[in-house]
């Protein structure tokens, strides 16, 4: 809901610094050491060590963000590093909150949030991506943010929220299924915002 507003103001922020690096290393570089940084998130997980956890999940953050600076400053865009970035990017996304329910279980209902919002994270998965396809071959509609390496339609649910809950996920690890149940809802939200927008716009 705000990564169109965000994400400007994000490579305004890197992009000093991205200019720094953009000699050093390529944007695909960076994005494996970004996912490097989300798996050692993952492990400080499993090691008990959530500052360290939650710390290693942020830096996973920025340097996700700094790939596309530093691609759009060094002029090596491409669709295979937008790609890359986007599928390193749904790993890590699933692994943490894996992570989390096997290390803080609190009972009955922690597998079954779980898998309620990692499917409706495949249902939503579905429900941009699909759009975003047609968005982008189509000549009317084609309105491609430079930011992004496509176009991706607004919902209740993008980015920038999913990174706020899940730095909750790392700050209460035992309220997991109750913060499981709202990303799910709310996710569903922006599923039938999109669901909406197609049916008005895609009919014949």
């Amino acid at each position: 809901m705000f990564d169109k507003h965000l994400r400007p103001l994000k490579d305004r922020v890197l992009r000093s610094t991205a200019n720094k690096i953009a000699g050093i290393l390529n944007p695909n570089q960076i994005t494996l050491i970004s996912f490097s940084l989300g798996l050692l998130s993952c492990y400080f997980i499993f090691s008990g060590q959530m500052n360290l956890a939650l710390l290693f999940w942020i830096l996973n953050r920025i340097t996700d963000g700094l790939d596309g600076t530093v691609a759009r400053v060094s002029n090596r865009q491409s669709n295979w590093g937008g790609y890359l970035d986007l599928m390193l990017d749904f790993i890590i996304y699933a692994a943490i909150p894996i992570s989390l329910t096997i290390v803080y279980n609190t009972g009955a209902l922690s597998y079954p949030a779980l898998s309620l919002m990692l499917a409706v994270f495949y249902i939503n998965s579905a429900s941009w991506m699909y759009l975003s396809a047609l968005q982008g071959s189509s000549e009317t509609n084609n309105k491609k943010d430079n930011l992004t390496s496509i176009p991706m339609p607004t919902g209740l649910v993008e980015g920038s929220e999913t990174v706020f809950f899940y730095i909750l996920f790392y700050l209460f690890p035992l309220s997991l299924p109750p913060l499981f149940f709202i990303v799910s809802g709310l996710t569903v939200i922006g599923i039938i915002q999109r669901f909406v927008w197609g049916y008005r716009n895609l009919r014949d």
